[in-house]
């Protein structure tokens, strides 16, 4: 197959103002209090509810929604917050479809589970809407000091547990707004209204967290200078660093993080260019934000080229559905082998198609080509471990730690896409910030008694 001669086009505002608002704007809105009401009254309040056991953060699931039928937002939002104080984004972004919701029993008994999810968001969208009264207030100041080195979910609830357990906290992030991924690394249509900045707003008005923003480790400040000048360190610091194709790339290949992200900060979706044919190359949830966006922003065509079949995608069955009806082409079993230039420009992929040999995936010698005006890749993010010093010991490329959180160093802690052994889910981060903040609060105390 070759390539076509037309000069490449990539563009912006390619659409109107009318399809763009369209396109972006929630792409699940939220249930009206009627719909929430009678969503709440379909769970059965299950005593050792399987929808608890299934939330990395274990939420009282049947307990909140019991406090949305009764009418109380307020104290179904809290039942939410103490255990997952991101709780707003996550019942946004979380694949409640294989946790919380596929344990639920109306899933077995009806196929169609309780929608804990938009259950979830109605409770806390209530509370931030009009939050009242503090939520959460401080216990007494410890005189203790704790780094929190990155300010995305894992960091921002390890920070607000110390906070409330009267640790003095130092918050530093490399990019200047806080959020980690939520501000960066969501697609735009999963949290629209700056839900992102407005929760981190409302989690920071806890007091006793000091914001360092364009602060990043290794650049600006050094991990043995943070351990030397605080009692306990922990480590949020994500993920920096993108795995690369595997082939020669006379032009570079575009992150789709970087592009996610570009749209994310853009004033207008209309100022961000886009191809008429992406290509994408991955099979994660990254993959499938950024090919439907690009739908969205007006590109003719959207391909997600994966290496191996469906069910082996990181991206669930229901996004993969999303993509689809998003109208994005999802083609598996092949992986790149060459970037196609011409003219300084990209003009598509060739790639090999793949199969398994007893559990080992091959490329089988047949090649085919794909035209693309932008290309992007989707195929993981590695740690960049320069600035954590030999200390630290790693594990499969990742921060090794203990249940708790806790490093091989004794006073540094890790949570998040960066610890050992996760499945880079919000949620999880979330969870790994809150077990540690509060083994950090217990280490800390056991100090002082000595």
């Amino acid at each position: 197959m070759s390539m076509p001669s037309t000069p490449s086009d990539v563009a912006a505002g390619r659409l109107s103002q009318a399809e763009y608002a369209r396109n972006f704007a929630d792409a699940h809105p939220p249930l009206t209090a009627v719909q929430a009401l009678l969503e709440a009254e379909r769970c059965y309040y299950c005593f050792d509810a399987p929808c608890t056991t299934a939330c990395p953060t274990g939420i009282d699931i049947p307990s909140f929604i019991a406090r949305i039928a009764q009418g109380n937002l307020r104290g179904a939002a809290r039942t939410i917050l103490e255990e997952n104080v991101l709780g707003g984004m996550c019942a946004r972004v979380c694949p409640t479809e294989v946790l919380c919701e596929q344990a639920c029993v109306r899933t077995t008994q009806e196929d169609k589970p309780v929608e804990i999810g938009l259950l979830q968001r109605h409770a806390t969208d209530a509370l931030m809407a009009k939050p009242g009264a503090p939520l959460f207030t401080r216990a007494a100041a410890t005189g203790k000091r704790v780094a929190v080195v990155g300010a995305g979910p894992a960091g921002l609830a390890c920070a607000h547990r110390l906070a409330m357990l009267g640790h003095s906290v130092m918050l530093f992030d490399a990019q200047p707004k806080l959020g980690g991924l939520n501000e960066y690394g969501i697609a735009t249509y999963k949290t629209v209204d700056g839900f992102a900045q407005r929760e981190v707003e409302w989690l920071l008005s806890i007091g006793g967290i000091e914001v360092q923003s364009n602060q990043r480790l290794g650049r600006d400040m050094q991990l043995d200078a943070l351990v030397q000048g605080h009692d306990a360190v922990f480590l949020g610091v994500g993920l920096g660093g993108v795995n690369a194709l595997g082939i020669d790339e006379p032009l570079p290949v575009r992150a789709a993080v970087d592009f996610i992200a570009e749209l994310r900060q853009a004033a207008s979706p209309a100022d961000v260019p886009v191809g008429r044919r992406v290509l994408v190359i991955g099979g994660g949830m990254t993959a499938v934000d950024a090919a439907v966006q690009s739908k969205l922003l007006g590109a003719e065509e959207a391909t997600i080229v994966y290496r191996r079949g469906p069910e082996a995608m990181s991206a669930s069955g229901h996004e993969q559905q999303w993509a689809q009806t998003n109208g994005v082409l999802i083609r598996h079993w092949a992986a790149p082998q060459q970037l196609l230039v011409e003219g300084g420009q990209v003009r598509g992929v060739r790639f090999v198609r793949t199969r398994l040999d007893n559990g080992r995936l091959l490329q089988d010698g047949e090649s085919f080509d794909l035209a693309a005006d932008v290309v992007l890749k989707a195929i993981g993010q590695t740690l960049v471990p320069d600035a954590l010093g030999p200390e630290l010991r790693l594990q499969d490329g990742r921060i090794a730690t203990d249940d708790s959180g806790r490093t091989s160093h004794p006073k540094v802690w890790a949570g998040g896409d960066c610890r050992a052994g996760g499945r880079d889910l919000t949620v999880e981060a979330v969870q790994h910030g809150k077990v540690a903040a509060i083994a950090i609060d217990r280490c800390l105390r056991q100090t002082v008694r000595a």
